[in-house]
């Protein structure tokens, strides 16, 4: 599912590195945190990632930012928990389920396909949900993700105070955040800011 921004970025030129950041910081830190489970590595990845995005796209034409960005977080994290796995198979007194949670880790990542993630599947659960939240749910939600309003527009706009708004946000993201069980990673990729 490509988001507004997503769009919106690959149909101009993107004019400086702080759009990019702007855009995707966070989202790129609470992916490579929910693997990595290290905040300053967790910066380090995104940060990185952020940069060779930013090289690619002075180079080649991207169509779309997303998929690019998460296969460039995926083999960065990677290479952070390949190089944890070896660091840690080294001290014999680990513990066996410290080994099995980091390969479970490991191998999760590895499976995680950036083209399959953006496929009719997760993308049919996300709209499936939005539909179940009620009008005002919905809107406040889309107001703020996928037209990247602040809470004090949002609230403007419907009429409703800005606890209001986050009210609905908070249940919508709550509500997506049990639908995507499965796909966890993602959510925090696609809907946490």
């Amino acid at each position: 599912m490509k988001s507004t921004t997503d769009i919106s970025m690959s149909n101009v030129i993107v004019n400086s590195f702080n759009e990019i950041y702007t855009s995707y910081y966070k989202k790129s830190f609470f992916f490579a945190k929910s693997y990595v489970h290290d905040d300053l590595a967790a910066e380090d990845i995104a940060s990185e990632s952020l940069i060779k995005l930013w090289e690619k796209l002075k180079t080649e034409k991207i169509d779309y930012i997303e998929p690019l960005l998460l296969t460039i977080l995926k083999n960065k994290a990677l290479d952070y928990l390949k190089h944890e796995e070896v660091k840690r198979t080294a001290f014999e007194s680990m513990a066996d389920w410290q080994q099995q949670e980091l390969s479970i880790r490991i191998s999760t990542l590895e499976s995680c396909d950036p083209n399959e993630i953006f496929s009719d599947e997760v993308e049919s659960i996300i709209r499936e949900t939005l539909k179940s939240l009620s009008d005002q749910t919905r809107q406040a939600f889309l107001l703020s993700r996928f037209e990247n309003k602040s809470n004090k527009e949002i609230a403007e706009q419907m009429g409703i105070s800005v606890k209001g708004v986050e009210y609905h946000i908070s249940k919508a993201l709550k509500a997506l955040r049990i639908t995507l069980k499965d796909y966890l990673p993602l959510f925090y990729f696609f809907f946490y800011y």
